[in-house]
């Protein structure tokens, strides 16, 4: 490594071994999984970079706290424990615990579309959250700033919202009509972009000139929190906890995939600042559909995995180290011409697809073809974020066109090492040199929600 890029800053203690298969191997076993890489075991797959959800490895921290689980179904210690953590952390006075980011959405997202006809806004919607508001019979608008779009142009905070634009759909659509206005911090479909602070205050601003509600999806709160404090020159010498406490302080609900920024195989948040009545209704519907208001789904030792995991999320070297694992693996590819969405963010390296292989139509879904490739090369899993992704638009039922086509190098936290990435980068540039002999993919079967987890495709003739 000719650049500098931090070392790990932990010992490893524990390894689970991992087998490399053929080329041969890898054809049938792709043709089996219908094209799509989510149907594959883990079992046949050498380097999974499919997500960082839930898939890092915990610290020696979180192993010994999973030993003091209280599995109480009701008023766990172990409950007790996360919510002083949570609210520590966000300032919030309510807390319900959910299995993950999508149970949380579930139950948080209807509660706020009070009448049919309804809008949420996100600087850009995640696939989950996208699904959830259209099964709350709401729409999702993405208003994220052009400069998303330009990949290769270097912008710090291409996961910005557009606030010209935004205050236009909200003239345009009525402040009656939107449900809330959703930050996503660290902004995914925009290939893991960090939203400013400056940004964030004056989305805050917009949000209280028209009374609307304003939701962060935070699965990546403390990534978003590290990139201010390395490019916002007024928050250089602040703490990441004091960063991360300033961006609570601008919303009123506080939604997270725990499985990301807080170290855990498991779990979700929903956080609420101080609206008793939305508490009590988030309360009165996770019984039903994620369990008791003291456990949502989750076990008591993965609570307390959570807490100190939270905790962890938290501490600069962590953060540095995290960074520089996704900057190592961009530089490399970038260095070889391919084509990624720069500067990269804070847990993936997204390749764009539209300049990968533009020969290929969107709805023959191009990211998707460069995925299967990549498998095929080295047994290495990335996924697509794109059309694929993106699916059908719910009232024509006709494919929408991605702004942007990519692959996910998604890289789990703590877990894979630099040889490892180096892997990863030399099956990327082995398919980008073969990139014009890549063909799309067409369906085979199309689930009608969230298609691109169960779908089967088939290469397209």
């Amino acid at each position: 490594m000719d650049k500098k890029y931090m070392a790990e800053p932990y010992r490893i203690k524990m390894v689970e071994s991992i087998r490399q298969t053929t080329k041969e191997e890898r054809i049938k076993l792709l043709k089996d999984a219908g094209y799509n890489p989510f149907s594959l075991r883990s079992e046949d797959v050498y380097i999974d970079l499919l997500t960082d959800s839930g898939t890092g490895a915990m610290s020696q921290e979180q192993w010994a706290a999973l030993m003091r689980g209280d599995e109480a179904y009701a008023g766990s210690r172990s409950f007790y424990r996360l919510e002083k953590v949570v609210k520590a952390i966000t300032g919030y006075k309510y807390f319900i615990p959910a299995h993950q980011g999508r149970g949380a959405e579930q139950i948080v997202l209807p509660q706020l579309v009070t009448k049919k006809g309804m809008y949420f806004i996100s600087n850009m919607h995640f696939d989950t959250t996208r699904a959830h508001v259209e099964l709350a019979g709401a729409r999702a608008i993405d208003c994220v700033v052009d400069e998303c779009f330009n990949t290769q142009e270097y912008h710090p905070f291409k996961g910005n919202f557009d606030l010209l634009r935004l205050e236009q759909i909200i003239q345009e659509k009525g402040k009656d009509n939107i449900a809330g206005i959703i930050m996503t911090i660290t902004n995914n479909s925009a290939g893991g972009q960090p939203v400013s602070m400056e940004n964030l205050h004056a989305t805050k601003a917009i949000a209280d000139k028209y009374g609307l509600t304003v939701i962060i999806d935070g699965a990546r709160y403390a990534e978003n929190a590290f990139f201010v404090k390395q490019r916002e020159a007024a928050y250089a010498n602040k703490s990441i906890r004091a960063i991360a406490k300033e961006v609570f302080d601008m919303a009123d609900v506080f939604l997270m995939s725990a499985k990301k920024d807080g170290l855990a195989n498991m779990g979700g948040i929903i956080a609420i600042k101080e609206d008793e009545a939305l508490f009590q209704l988030c309360r009165t519907y996770i019984v039903p559909m994620e369990g008791f208001p003291t456990y949502g789904g989750m076990s008591g030792r993965d609570m307390d995995a959570l807490a100190v995991g939270l905790e962890e999320a938290l501490e600069e070297d962590y953060l540095l180290h995290r960074l520089d694992q996704v900057r190592y693996l961009g530089d490399r590819l970038r260095d070889a011409g391919v084509p990624i969405q720069y500067p990269t963010g804070g847990h993936a390296v997204f390749v764009d697809c539209k300049v990968f292989a533009p020969h290929i139509p969107f709805d023959q879904f191009p990211a998707q073809a460069v995925v299967n490739e990549v498998y095929l090369e080295a047994g290495v899993r990335p996924v697509e974020i794109g059309s694929f992704l993106l699916g059908r638009d719910p009232d024509t039922n006709e494919n929408i066109e991605s702004p942007l086509e990519l692959m996910r190098l998604t890289i789990p936290r703590r877990t894979y090492t630099y040889n490892h990435l180096d892997v990863v980068a030399d099956a990327v540039i082995a398919v980008y040199k073969r990139r014009h002999d890549l063909k799309g993919v067409e369906f085979e079967y199309e689930p009608p929600v969230l298609r691109h987890f169960t779908a089967r495709l088939k290469p397209v003739k």
